[in-house]
């Protein structure tokens, strides 16, 4: 087990205690898993979905993945997106339970009935409050109740979509764009398997409470009745949401996430010929994604697992940690070599704020990385004497030097 904290010019720093408790920690681990099973194999896993990702939400670890990153039409995916930018405008106090939605001819020619696809079955000009709207878009996958939602925020769908990618990109989704609140087709509205699963645990983490609205099994509108597409609801796998998805051009997907044991998964399928292999291949990946992988806790949330440098400080250097446990999520009996680096942009000059973000955790196992997790300031550092802060400088001058001259003699060689 190697472990290396660097800065993120690559300089290597003096971490001992820390990486030495971290190598020893991940050792004790890979120890236990090497002595049941020597040479044994990474698990594997088969699926027919030309796409899908499965990640354990807690780490952001990937257990498996398959054409994660090739875009492919959302289909009623995207709705998850339109209740992100909902749940956006709820904790910013801009809607309320009281807000209601008028179903315009539009929302309703177009998302209703006759629009030939799933649909909440609001009556033409009739007001739908929030909480309503909500259950139509997530329970029903009302293409009426998403359209009245975009214009009641922010008076047309294409406006909408504006709003829906500016979210997207604040997520961190890397190659998704939205043009409609729906999923209906549209020449260039794209996602991939791994910005939904992101876009998942955001929504998950995010807004934990009105997250509960996924898991309603039932939803009646206008007296008319109508279940949950998600088919993992329905399943004794601890599943609690998210969406599910068809179109012709994309196939059969599904958007899902469970928890077993504390544990919860998030799920991603797409291209899937019918919508019974996309209810199997789901539950396949689940119950596969619980058995073949055990979780070990290395760290506690707060426990220093690094130390940064600092300039011009009083102290020379801060403690990083996590404001999660560091859990690691490991092949039952797999003894391959794990690698864990701690990584910032340093050094952090001072006076430095406790509960600053300011690197990266991160372990990988060959090509793949297992866990990837931002490490905090744990506490303040204020700026050190005139005689402390000339010092650093004198220091920084020189290290700055040295690395200029470094690059010059590469450059030539």
């Amino acid at each position: 087990m190697r472990v290396t904290a660097t800065t993120g010019t690559g300089r290597a720093l003096p971490r001992r205690a820390a990486a030495l408790a971290l190598a020893a920690l991940l050792g004790a681990s890979l120890a236990v898993s090497d002595a049941r099973a020597q040479g044994s194999q990474t698990p594997s896993f088969q699926t027919l979905a030309p796409h899908a990702i499965l990640i354990d939400a807690d780490t952001g670890a990937v257990l498996f993945e398959k054409g994660a990153d090739e875009p492919f039409s959302p289909a009623s995916m995207a709705k998850l997106m339109t209740v992100e930018v909902l749940f956006d405008e709820m904790r910013k106090g801009k809607l309320g339970p009281d807000t209601e939605f008028t179903i315009s001819e539009n929302a309703w020619r177009r998302g209703g009935a006759g629009g030939g696809g799933s649909s909440m079955f609001a009556q033409l000009n009739s007001k739908v409050k929030l909480p309503d709207l909500l259950r139509g878009i997530i329970v029903q996958s009302g293409n009426d109740a998403a359209i009245a939602a975009a214009e009641g925020v922010a008076g047309t769908e294409d406006n909408f979509a504006q709003i829906m990618n500016r979210h997207a990109k604040e997520i961190g989704l890397e190659r998704s764009l939205f043009r409609n609140a729906t999923g209906y087709s549209a020449p260039d509205q794209k996602v991939t398997a791994r910005d939904l699963a992101k876009l998942a645990i955001h929504l998950i983490e995010t807004y934990p409470e009105d997250y509960k609205l996924f898991a309603e099994r039932e939803f009646t509108w206008n007296k008319i009745r109508q279940q949950n597409r998600n088919p993992l609801l329905s399943l004794d796998i601890g599943a609690d949401g998210l969406k599910t998805g068809y179109l012709e051009e994309s196939g059969y997907g599904l958007t899902g996430s469970a928890v077993q044991n504390g544990q919860r998964l998030v799920l991603v399928v797409s291209g899937l010929k019918t919508a019974r292999d996309r209810a199997g291949e789901s539950r396949k990946l689940i119950d596969w994604g619980f058995r073949a992988f055990e979780a070990r806790q290395i760290f506690n949330a707060g426990e220093t697992v690094a130390e940064a440098e600092t300039f011009g400080a009083e102290k020379g250097r801060v403690p990083l940690v996590t404001k999660k446990p560091v859990r690691l999520m490991l092949p039952r009996g797999n003894s391959d070599r794990l690698v864990a680096r701690a990584t910032y942009q340093g050094p952090l000059t001072a006076p430095v704020e406790a509960g600053r973000e300011v690197g990266r955790l991160k372990v990988t196992r060959g090509e793949q990385v297992v866990l990837d997790m931002p490490l905090y300031t744990a506490e303040a550092v204020p700026a050190g004497t005139m005689t402390q802060r000339a010092l650093d400088a004198a220091i920084e001058v020189g290290t700055g030097w040295f690395r200029q001259a470094l690059s010059r003699l590469t450059s030539k060689s």
